[in-house]
C-alpha cells in the first residue's frame, strides 16, 4: 500500500513580486534603505583587505600597461606578475572575510 503525500497547502498564495517567506530566515540583517555609499563603507569596515587588494590590482595593471606603452617590456612583465599576486591576495581576503562572517553568524 503506497501512501500519497498530503498536498502542500501554503498559508498564503505564491506572490511573484514579493520574496518568499521562509520561517527563521531573514534575507538581510540590515535595513532595506541602505544606500550604495553606506553599504560600501560597511563592507569596507567588515573586510578592509578586499578594497586594498582591488586597489593594488588596479595600480599594478595601470602601471604595467604604462610601462608596456613606453617600451619597457621587463618592467611591464614584472607588473603583470605583480597584478596576478594582487588578484590572489584579493581572492584570499574575500575567502577569509567569508569564513570570518560565517563564524560570527554562528556565535
Amino acid at each position: 500500500m503506497a501512501t500519497t503525500p498530503d498536498p502542500v497547502n501554503p498559508e498564503m498564495p505564491f506572490e511573484p513580486s514579493q520574496p518568499p517567506v521562509i520561517e527563521g530566515f531573514k534575507p538581510t540583517a540590515h535595513g532595506q534603505t541602505e544606500s550604495f555609499k553606506e553599504k560600501f563603507i560597511r563592507k569596507t569596515r567588515e573586510n578592509p583587505m578586499v578594497p586594498l587588494g582591488c586597489l593594488g590590482t588596479t595600480a599594478a595593471l595601470c602601471y604595467g600597461l604604462y610601462c608596456f606603452h613606453r617600451g619597457q617590456p621587463h618592467r611591464s612583465q614584472l607588473m603583470m606578475r605583480t597584478r596576478i599576486a594582487a588578484q590572489g591576495f584579493t581572492i584570499v581576503a574575500i575567502l577569509v572575510g567569508l569564513a570570518a562572517s560565517s563564524v560570527r553568524s554562528r556565535a
